[in-house]
């Protein structure tokens, strides 16, 4: 071959070569591009859902535990914001008596109140099985026995639906023989963002398993209002993290095409008061102790189960004229908006400290005092008479069955459930929400 088409078909070849790796390059950067989507989809949720039939009616129910009816206003999280904006919010949301965190949850759940659905208190007493209930304990937390009414995602699961729970309170029990489909054992470790992602990553099943109700849980504001006090710094970086995972939230909808057609229900359990640490009141020191067979302490909350034939004797000595701040009631007695007396595990004797205030045992006080626990700036707490302003809770909903760009009437915890099973298309079971509820938040 001549020397001068020698080099002509070397430099063919090179060009060839050029080109072909040029292509490679191409592929491989395709290739990288659908490898990063994926991953994007697997651990950020944001690739698009693939088009198919609409969603049934779905409920998203997520709890900001403690966050109060005036944060959003006060602290201006931008995407709760949005939300409340564009959907509907009542003036606030009055908790159920006691406002605790597990008894207002799971009357969230049920529409019933404590004294119905039997979760009076965050820890208690169970004479009839002899036995201590705590939220601490995940024996008791996950034990049917201490669980009573029906909770949306059993009725949804009843009724051929499935649910799916990202902590709740009573979600990690068998109830009336059901669970949700898919729930997860609390872990306050787990990140914001794992939990939005497992909802959206839940929303992309196949429609044969994808459930239509789901629970949300977070756990930082109450955390910090309780360290640091509802009107704290540390409070409003809470909010903005909520803030943040509910718009990781909206962003994983929107990428899906899911956004109008899923509803949104925000909700707190209660609200929070700011107290003075010293502001305590020492109960023990205004009766004998001895003379109760069980006294279990919640704080805000204590009750008090006399021994047989000395109701009376401890009674009288709470009333002797020295208890101040705080406020002790025979059970017959509790006043009835509280809707607090038809319960075994509530005790004959309840005593309820007054806004801003604690109920301590002298001894633990003292420890805590003493060994340098106690802080030093002002904290927060809750549990206590819930039509206080700083008790209210926040209710928004956002989607295709709500109202849009509405501020409603107050409502009370014992509505939401009538309000998501009338979403859901469930027959609800015995409950004591208001029908007025759902008139003024949903769309007619």
């Amino acid at each position: 071959m001549p020397i001068n088409l020698l080099k002509k078909d070397r430099r063919k070849s090179a060009r060839n070569s050029t080109l072909s790796a040029t292509r490679l390059s191409a592929v491989f950067l395709v290739l990288l591009v659908l490898s990063i989507l994926a991953l994007t989809d697997t651990y950020g949720n944001h690739s698009a859902r693939p088009a198919g039939e609409p969603l049934k009616p779905t409920v998203i129910l997520i709890s900001i535990d403690a966050f109060r009816a005036d944060f959003v206003s006060g602290y201006q999280p931008p995407n709760l914001l949005n939300l409340a904006r564009e959907g509907v919010q009542p003036r606030w949301m009055t908790p159920a008596f006691p406002s605790l965190t597990f008894p207002n949850h799971y009357t969230i759940a049920t529409g019933l109140y404590p004294e119905n659905h039997g979760i009076i208190g965050n820890e208690m007493f169970d004479p009839t099985f002899n036995a201590i209930f705590s939220v601490s304990e995940q024996k008791g937390v996950r034990d049917g026995r201490w669980w009573g009414g029906e909770p949306i995602w059993v009725t949804a699961e009843k009724q051929g639906q499935r649910a799916a729970c990202f902590f709740f309170p009573g979600s990690e029990a068998e109830i009336a023989g059901f669970r949700p489909t898919y729930w997860k054992p609390y872990d306050e470790k787990v990140p914001n963002s794992v939990r939005v992602d497992t909802i959206l990553s839940w929303l992309d099943l196949p429609a044969a398993e994808r459930p239509t109700f789901y629970s949300l849980y977070f756990s930082d504001v109450d955390t910090a209002g309780h360290d640091f006090s509802p009107r704290s710094a540390q409070v409003a970086a809470a909010v903005n993290r909520v803030d943040q995972a509910i718009g990781r939230l909206v962003a994983g909808l929107k990428t899906r095409g899911l956004f109008d057609q899923v509803n949104i229900i925000i909700v707190s359990d209660h609200g929070m008061a700011p107290v003075n640490p010293t502001d305590v009141v020492l109960l023990d020191e205004y009766f004998q102790t001895k003379r109760a067979e069980r006294v279990v302490w919640n704080g805000e909350l204590t009750h008090i189960f006399p021994k047989p034939g000395e109701t009376a004797e401890i009674n009288r000595e709470l009333h002797s004229g020295k208890l101040a701040h705080a406020q002790c009631y025979l059970k017959e007695k509790i006043p009835a908006r509280f809707h607090y007396r038809d319960n075994p595990r509530i005790a004959p004797i309840v005593c309820m400290a007054d806004e801003g205030w604690r109920i301590f045992q002298r001894q633990r006080f003292a420890d805590e005092r003493d060994g340098g626990r106690l802080p030093r700036h002002v904290i927060g707490a809750h549990g206590y008479d819930n039509q206080l302003v700083s008790m209210r809770a926040t209710f928004i909903g956002h989607g295709p069955a709500f109202r849009s760009g509405a501020i409603a009437e107050p409502i009370e915890s014992v509505d939401v459930y009538g309000i998501m099973a009338e979403i859901l298309h469930l027959t609800p079971a015995k409950n004591a929400g208001h029908t007025q509820a759902i008139r003024n938040l949903l769309r007619q």
